[in-house]
């Protein structure tokens, strides 16, 4: 697989840098383990540098997918390919489940409409009413001084 070999020991340049954020990764750890158990600061970089890792897999294993159906986009059923390809069978139900989610989400957050839109109002009348509760209120203001 040729973007992945050789990756794993030595720098890779620009991906010494890439990371995922500490608190964020320590949070899920700490929301997994039972009470009693603590993650080492060292146990929490290993996690990080795993992920990492796996990112860089599934990206690469996605893309050679892509490139041989001559696409120039990863789409979502690229990386579950990928998953499936690298021996990942047992986690493409989950991510199907979360793109299935995603895409739900994506729909219903189209369907909302704007207070703007709602209203009904133009945008001058919209100023106007707002203007006329300025006033209002800076009378109200005034009255009670």
């Amino acid at each position: 697989m040729s973007d992945r070999e050789g990756h794993g020991g030595g720098g890779m340049g620009a991906d010494d840098d890439l990371s995922l954020p500490k608190a964020t990764v320590a949070k899920m750890i700490t929301e997994l383990l039972p009470n009693d158990v603590v993650c080492a600061k060292e146990t929490r970089d290993l996690v990080i540098e795993c992920c990492v890792e796996f990112i860089h897999l599934i990206s690469s294993e996605a893309n050679e997918i892509c490139e041989q159906e001559n696409k120039k986009t990863i789409a979502p059923e690229h990386i579950i390919n990928a998953l499936n390809r690298l021996g990942f069978t047992s986690f493409a139900p989950e991510v199907e489940g979360v793109l299935k989610d995603h895409k739900q989400q994506q729909k219903d957050r189209e369907k909302k409409v704007s207070k703007f839109e709602q209203s009904g109002l133009t945008e001058e009348e919209l100023l106007a009413k707002q203007e006329e509760l300025f006033a209002a209120s800076r009378a109200k203001y005034n009255s009670g001084q």
